[in-house]
């Protein structure tokens, strides 16, 4: 059954979860037989092949609600593994842009998680991928952080300042928009999610300073991109044959 936002019905089971529809069409650029099958609203999908895995590809928007739109229209389809491949704004000095943060869990500053459970409920990564992503990262010598992650709702908050102080001094790694959801409803749904997330805002800037920053240091934030999306495959098939097989 097609289903109503992301106009689907069947996609593969490893699954990359970017949120810029533009980023679907990067993604693509690394898979061979890359076709888009839907293209509506925030949401659009690609399939291919890494390496002999097919693959599809999801951009869910900005923020955890059409995240999770997404999230549970793609198991609907027959999705199991999931990896969001996003952007963060890092919330510690020692991270660069274009550092990768693998987020182990998230606090959950979301909305779109607490109409599900309320927020005792934890917001953490599916372990298998973890780790994978962790190993792979070493394995390809990418300069990346694990830890704990923010997931939020807004980025011009009167007191943003004061909240990423409080959050720095809490050891978060970096800030986003959907971790906490995709880990949320991945567990209550019992599929496995895992995130990633490309350093394109240094911290104790201001956002708009960000997002000039993203400008102005393009080859590194684009170096990021890349690697997020390398690193993602890589550690999808190292699943896929550690469960099945050589291909």
């Amino acid at each position: 059954m097609i289903q109503p936002h992301i106009q689907c019905d069947k996609v593969s089971k490893m699954v990359l979860l970017p949120g810029d529809p533009q980023r679907v069409d990067r993604v693509g650029s690394f898979l061979d037989d890359a076709v888009v099958i839907a293209n509506n609203r925030e949401f659009k999908t690609l399939t291919g092949s890494y390496k002999g895995m097919q693959v599809t590809v999801t951009s869910t928007g900005i923020g955890g609600a059409s995240a999770v739109i997404a999230l549970e229209e793609l198991i609907n389809c027959g999705g199991e593994y999931f990896i969001r491949i996003g952007s963060a704004g890092a919330v510690q000095k020692d991270i660069n842009i274009g550092d990768l943060i693998i987020s182990m869990a998230s606090v959950r500053e979301d909305g779109a998680s607490a109409m599900y459970v309320n927020k005792d409920y934890p917001a953490v990564s599916d372990f298998e991928i973890l780790t994978a992503l962790k190993n792979n990262a070493v394995k390809l010598g990418y300069e990346h952080h694990v830890g704990i992650t923010r997931s939020h709702d807004s980025f011009y908050i009167d007191d943003e300042i004061e909240k990423m102080e409080f959050w720095n001094k809490k050891n978060v790694l970096g800030s986003d928009m959907e971790t906490s959801s995709l880990f949320v409803i991945g567990k209550l749904r019992g599929v496995k999610v895992g995130s990633v997330l490309n350093n394109v805002v240094l911290y104790s800037k201001d956002v708009k300073d960000g997002v000039n920053d993203y400008v102005n240091q393009k080859d590194l934030a684009q170096q990021g991109e890349d690697r997020e999306i390398l690193l993602a495959l890589e550690s999808l098939h190292e699943i896929k044959i550690s469960r099945d097989g050589s291909f």
